[in-house]
């Protein structure tokens, strides 16, 4: 009893991260971008090059991860790295400058690679030592949890308090996410033994499974971050839509929160690359429906897919990795994400370009669709280089 206790506490200590790193100092930009647009002259490049800034720390977070092997530094760095998502998110309100909001937005990329590489690190760790089942669907709600609730308080908040306010409230609301984030995480077993006293051992996968498995990654992180950046925006320009950008950010949290637990079963079923397979397909059509159906009810429909299927393929992509290194998972998924935030800068500074050059970001749209159909394609000829990588080990 004592074990499954600790068990909800430890996978509540990485929901609570993810809603401080996510929630708080990565997606409440979203929702508040219009705001920012409209009352303190932040410019449609501008914004789309502070998203990618943020994705740049974010890249340089992956970066560290991949490069270190100490569990004890790894808890230090996710630690340090909850505290950052605060400051970061405090940072916003103090200033108008750009630059002030670009080095904001940096920090927070780093503070997201802490709480989602280090701290998903930590806990899956945890679980493989203590011999719980190696899925990571419950933690990566708070990732749907995240997106939903900044939503919602953007909504309720605008009603009382204009941009500035709404960064402090975000900061108040990060420092309670704080205390569970931080006290319900135990220090790392740096024994390499599970708590039955049996050896924890890595099983990496090919050379060219690694290479297919990062590129389509990346083409996941293209897909994923124009609609995750520019949604809002992307919905109040649409005819007949004017300010219903947030309820769209609302759904896609809404599909996202329970996605990865729906995405763990279905992996149980079908394998993880089927699933994956799977998730990228609807994951396309959720991208598209906005722009070629039109109407609030398209919209939402695409925004439950689009949150029902992007963070289902994160959570798949990060557990596979960690099960192929269970004495450092946070090495491969660290090398995983490099390519995921990659993507994640060109994507939103294509965007931008793109919506200033046509007008609109519906081109933004179409070409998140067109990468994410290349990815599709590399999961399929994945499999293949799976079956070749199974039957020359069975030799």
């Amino acid at each position: 009893m004592n074990n499954q206790i600790q068990r909800l506490k430890v996978l509540g200590a990485g929901i609570f991260s993810l809603l401080l790193v996510l929630g708080v100092a990565r997606f409440s930009y979203t929702p508040l971008l219009p705001l920012m647009q409209e009352q303190a002259g932040l410019g449609v490049a501008a914004a789309g090059w502070l998203a990618a800034i943020n994705y740049a720390g974010y890249l340089s977070g992956a970066l560290i991860a991949s490069l270190i092997s100490d569990l004890v530094l790894k808890d230090r760095l996710f630690r340090i790295g909850m505290v950052v998502a605060i400051l970061s998110t405090l940072m916003m309100g103090l200033s108008t400058d750009v630059t002030v909001w670009a080095i904001s937005r940096f920090l927070a990329g780093l503070s997201s690679a802490a709480g989602m590489l280090l701290g998903t690190g930590l806990i899956l760790h945890w679980l493989i030592r203590h011999n719980h089942r190696s899925e990571l669907g419950i933690h990566f709600a708070g990732i749907g949890l995240g997106i939903a609730g900044c939503a919602t308080f953007v909504a309720v908040l605008s009603q009382w308090l204009d941009w500035r306010e709404q960064w402090f409230a975000f900061t108040a609301l990060g420092c309670l996410f704080l205390i569970p984030a931080l006290a319900w995480l135990p220090p790392p077993d740096t024994s390499g033994l599970t708590s039955t006293g049996q050896k924890m051992q890595d099983r990496p996968p090919s050379p060219l499974y690694l290479r297919i498995f990062m590129a389509a990654y990346f083409c996941a992180g293209i897909g994923y971050v124009v609609s995750a950046t520019f949604i809002v925006a992307i919905v109040n320009k649409l005819p007949g839509l004017a300010g219903q950008g947030n309820l769209v950010f609302l759904a896609i949290g809404l599909g996202a929160a329970p996605a990865c637990i729906n995405w763990d079963f279905i992996a149980r079923r079908t394998g993880d690359l089927n699933a994956l397979i799977l998730a990228a397909i609807l994951q396309i059509v959720g991208i598209l429906l906005p722009v070629l159906m039109g109407g609030l009810t398209a919209a939402l429909f695409g925004a439950l897919l689009f949150g029902g299927t992007f963070i289902g393929m994160v959570s798949l992509v990060l557990t596979m990795a960690g099960r192929y290194y269970p004495t450092r998972p946070a090495k491969m998924m660290g090398k995983m994400t490099l390519s995921y935030g990659a993507a994640q800068i060109l994507g939103p500074a294509v965007t931008g370009t793109l919506a200033t050059y046509f007008g609109s970001y519906n081109a933004g749209l179409y070409f998140a669709a067109a990468v994410m159909a290349i990815g599709t394609v590399l999961l399929l000829v994945l499999k293949v280089v799976e079956r070749r990588d199974a039957m020359r080990l069975a030799m």
